[in-house]
């Protein structure tokens, strides 16, 4: 069960971080809330996670989840550039998310 808490608390970390952006400094009242609600809930799926994986294993997967993810939808939502240098290494993540599920334990 940890991997797959492991993988929504990577999509609510994605909602935190895109929310940032919404949240234009902090300063909008409903897009802060959502952003506070999604990193909160992102931390204790994570918390829940690392009970059974190894927490640099987990902590690197989170963090690549986030990563490719909110880089993915700064390219669809916010006009950000798409080369194909920077979808290579997105590209790279997503190879590295994937070993470390196949050669952890938990």
């Amino acid at each position: 069960m940890s991997w797959p808490l492991l993988f929504v608390a990577g999509l609510f970390e994605i909602a935190w971080a895109i929310g940032l952006h919404y949240s234009d400094g902090l300063s909008r009242p409903i897009p802060t809330v959502g952003t506070a609600v999604a990193l909160l809930l992102s931390m204790v799926l994570l918390s829940r996670a690392v009970q059974t994986l190894p927490i640099g294993t987990a902590y690197a997967v989170w963090t690549g989840i986030g990563a490719v993810g909110t880089a993915t939808l700064g390219i669809a939502l916010l006009d950000e550039p798409v080369t194909l240098a920077r979808l290579g290494f997105l590209s790279l993540i997503v190879v590295g998310i994937v070993g470390l599920h196949f050669v952890s334990t938990g």
